[in-house]
């Protein structure tokens, strides 16, 4: 009984591991691959999304466009923060497939549908315009939130600079350490210091390097910053004391912008009481007085 149940073991193990071998290791395709000479081509099995992206890239190559817009647009692309080769072309070919794809949705809705012709028009009209000026609105929107984040977190990363200068750090080892410890708190000024430090590392000077973290943030706050640090770098001055003097600066400018949103609460909470509130409040109130003249004070009257 026992030689039964180990060969039924052995039996089984076998027919697995076989049937694991050949479905889902392929240990012959591996070996194919690393000892394929180089004449030879091995083709890949491609992704459907790798197939998508190329069919994008290849759209957005063919849709024309003027060098001045492809600049604006490249700008704006950096600043949202896709920094690919191909995120321009991208950016065209959405917008082919989508104005294409909303026409196209637009004319089988408006097909067989009673509205008049002029307003079927404006409706495919509309349509294409969406689609073709939509991705351009998306970039546009995700670059003011990156810009608003980076907003956000200057403070801390400029506080953090501070302390890594005047513990002994240089400016470059302070930009790296920043950019390593602000990594999952404010993951958008890590990625610009990151790339800022490696700029500096492939021979740019640091004077560039800083206009250029300027340049792809678009921030005030960050160029004013960048003004401040090429300042001090060129008359020889203290980083520190730069430093420090320009966080206690921001401190006080952040602190008056939320004191100046503060005061304008009062003036943008007019509307929302006016239409929202104040109706509610004269049903409530001025409702049971109304049901009683109506139910008492004019039957009596017509009696009279």
């Amino acid at each position: 009984m026992l030689f039964a149940t180990v060969g039924v073991f052995i039996l089984i193990a076998g027919i697995l591991v076989t049937l694991g071998l050949q479905l889902w290791v392929r240990p012959k395709a591996a070996i194919d691959r690393v000892t394929a000479t180089v004449g030879e081509s091995v083709s890949p099995v491609g992704h459907p999304s790798l197939a998508w992206r190329d069919l994008v890239n290849k759209l957005g190559s063919l849709v024309p466009s003027a060098p001045k817009d492809s600049t604006v647009m490249l700008r704006r692309l950096m600043r949202a923060g896709f920094r690919s080769p191909s995120a321009l072309k991208m950016l065209y070919g959405s917008k082919a497939i989508l104005a294409v794809v909303l026409t196209v949705v637009a004319l089988v809705l408006t097909a067989n549908s009673d509205i008049d012709p002029g307003h079927k028009v404006l409706f495919v009209a509309a349509s294409l315009a969406t689609g073709f000026f939509g991705p351009n609105e998306y970039v546009r929107m995700r670059a003011k939130r990156r810009q608003k984040l980076i907003r956000k977190g200057l403070p801390n990363a400029l506080d953090l600079m501070v302390v890594c200068v005047e513990s002994g750090l240089g400016l470059d080892q302070a930009i790296v350490q920043v950019a390593k410890e602000l990594q999952f708190a404010h993951p958008e000024i890590s990625q610009e210091f990151g790339l800022m430090n490696l700029e500096m590392k492939a021979g740019n000077r640091r004077s560039d390097a800083l206009r250029n973290l300027a340049d792809r943030t678009g921030v005030e706050e960050v160029k004013k910053l960048v003004a401040v640090l090429i300042q001090a770098d060129r008359f020889g001055t203290s980083i520190a004391q730069s430093l420090r003097g320009h966080s206690e600066f921001m401190r006080v400018q952040t602190r008056q912008q939320a004191e100046e949103k503060a005061a304008k609460l009062g003036v943008k909470l007019v509307f929302p009481i006016f239409f929202c509130i104040l109706p509610s409040l004269f049903v409530v109130t001025v409702g049971p007085v109304l049901v009683r003249i109506v139910r008492d004070l004019i039957p009596m009257m017509v009696n009279m």
